[in-house]
């Protein structure tokens, strides 16, 4: 999601089970009647406070964690969002801290290889 003249990210921290702050996009699990763009508008909103449109998708990421024991698939659809309203804000129990951070410096916040990927791809439809 991009704002602020287009030059930042708004970006969720999580604490991992070892206590380390990990930095990564909004994300979140479809709900019953949900378009995969629905869900992505909500989760920003209920994650980071923020209201956004839906500007273009930028892909899919697939990957497999282990939870309780078991492996799970999951499939996170991504897309670039504009922010129009709201307010950052961490009050969603799930996430430790929300942060806007300059599009720059994506590449050395992101926890994840698969999302700076997107991160990247996104950055090339401003230049």
């Amino acid at each position: 999601m991009v704002d602020r003249g287009r030059t930042h990210a708004a970006l969720i921290g999580r604490l991992n089970r070892h206590g380390r702050l990990l930095w990564s996009l909004p994300k979140g699990h479809i709900e019953d009647g949900e378009t995969v763009e629905d869900t992505a508008v909500r989760e920003v909103r209920e994650e980071t406070g923020i209201v956004a449109r839906v500007i273009r998708p930028l892909g899919s990421i697939d990957y497999w964690f282990v939870a309780e024991r078991r492996r799970i698939h999951k499939t996170v659809h991504h897309f670039l969002l504009e922010a129009h309203g709201g307010e950052l804000s961490d009050d969603d129990v799930e996430v430790t801290e929300v942060a806007w951070v300059p599009l720059d410096e994506l590449d050395s916040r992101l926890a994840y290889t698969d999302e700076r990927k997107l991160v990247r791809k996104a950055r090339e439809l401003f230049e």
